[in-house]
């Protein structure tokens, strides 16, 4: 992959098959709407480069051990690696009492590394989580943790599973899709249904719009070009209603919040199902809805970490594509929400970043894979019209 690599080297091979699984999950979204009658949306679907797109647009380049936007990095622990994001300035805020540094250097990735070479990665993860700054240590193969098992018991994870969540209902002529997620993962999700016709409209908060807007206006515009957006201010219960009857009129729901998030705002989705039989609802997390590590935060790059999903050298780990837990994600919560919604509806989808990364990291063996994208640059799509 042209992303993974380090900045003055070649570029590395990625685990497993990411490739691949973008692809696969491409075909069964395609499959679906052949099914369903929508054969020239089938024909227009992009393939496996949407896993470049923003670096493309953005300009981006292979830069490990640091993420290609920046924003990420792996760094040496006292018996591994961790990875940090800091990507909001709340995260910078919060480095003095992660590493409670005396004397810290001016780049806070120094006073991060330092701060790592001396502590054993998994309490490091667990401190920064506590904060909630997005951490991982980053996995070993046949690695186990308490959240895997609280999931999954000793079986394997998939990239999504289905829990009923109420009755199911006619399959609507056009679906209105409610998408309350921001970034990547959750739009691009909702892209791929608006390419199948469904009606979008995305929701933000006025006090806390869409990080994605402060990034590369030509990608925010590539995912959302042709949804209807609306805004709440969700701390007034004036807002919180309106929110609230959206909700209520929605086919499809797309969230990508930590679950006490959703119950601070009095949405609970099993309610919201019980009054509308044939809702489907995609819930993107870091790690899953349930387990002990429901409530932990995390972004592309930090979770493929968590996964294992990392491309290694001479010198160690680096990051493996662009946040690349972000694009596989939105791919196959799209697959989720489409078969979800053919089939009724009724249902919640728990769709978990980690786990889609560990399933592609399934496909394929240690850095061979059988669909890799091209080392060329990334290329970019034209939005829709």
């Amino acid at each position: 992959m042209a992303l993974t690599g380090r900045p003055d080297g070649p570029p590395l091979p990625a685990p497993g098959a990411p490739a691949s699984a973008a692809r696969g999950a491409l075909l069964a979204f395609e499959a679906l709407l052949r099914h369903a009658g929508h054969v020239a949306a089938a024909d227009a679907l992009p393939g496996p480069g949407v896993l470049a797109e923003r670096a493309a647009l953005a300009g981006l380049s292979r830069r490990g051990p640091s993420s290609a936007g920046g924003a990420f990095r792996l760094l040496r622990a006292a018996d591994g690696t961790l990875g940090l994001s800091l990507a909001r300035p709340d995260d910078l805020d919060l480095l003095p009492a992660l590493t409670e540094d005396p004397s810290p250097a001016d780049d806070p990735w120094e006073t991060a590394a330092r701060w790592a070479a001396r502590t054993p990665a998994g309490q490091a993860r667990d401190r920064a989580q506590l904060l909630g700054i997005p951490a991982a240590a980053v996995a070993r193969p046949g690695d186990r943790d308490e959240q895997l098992t609280a999931r999954w018991g000793t079986a394997e994870p998939g990239p999504f599973r289905f829990d009923r969540l109420g009755d199911p209902g006619p399959v609507p002529e056009r679906p209105l899709v409610a998408d309350l997620s921001s970034l990547w993962a959750g739009p691009l999700c909702a892209h791929l249904l608006g390419s199948a016709g469904m009606r979008i409209v995305k929701v933000e908060s006025t006090r806390r719009p869409d990080g994605a807007r402060r990034g590369t206006p030509a990608f925010y515009e590539l995912l959302h070009a042709g949804h209807a957006s609306v805004a709440y201010d969700f701390t007034t219960e004036e807002g919180r209603a309106e929110l609230r009857a959206l909700l209520a009129r929605a086919d499809v729901v797309i969230e990508a919040s930590r679950p006490r998030a959703l119950a601070q705002l009095g949405i609970d989705p099993y309610r919201l199902a019980a009054a509308r039989p044939g809702l489907t609802w995609v819930s993107i997390t870091a790690y899953g809805r349930t387990g002990p590590w429901a409530d932990r935060p995390g972004f592309g790059d930090d979770v493929a970490a968590a996964a294992g999903l990392v491309a290694r050298d001479a010198q160690g780990p680096v990051p493996c594509g662009d946040a690349i837990a972000d694009p596989l994600t939105g791919l196959h919560a799209a697959v989720a929400a489409l078969a979800g919604v053919l089939g009724g509806g009724g249902l919640l989808a728990d769709v978990a970043m980690r786990e889609v990364c560990l399933a592609a990291l399934r496909l394929g063996p240690d850095g061979l894979s059988p669909i890799g994208l091209p080392t060329a640059a990334p290329r970019v799509r034209t939005p829709p019209t």
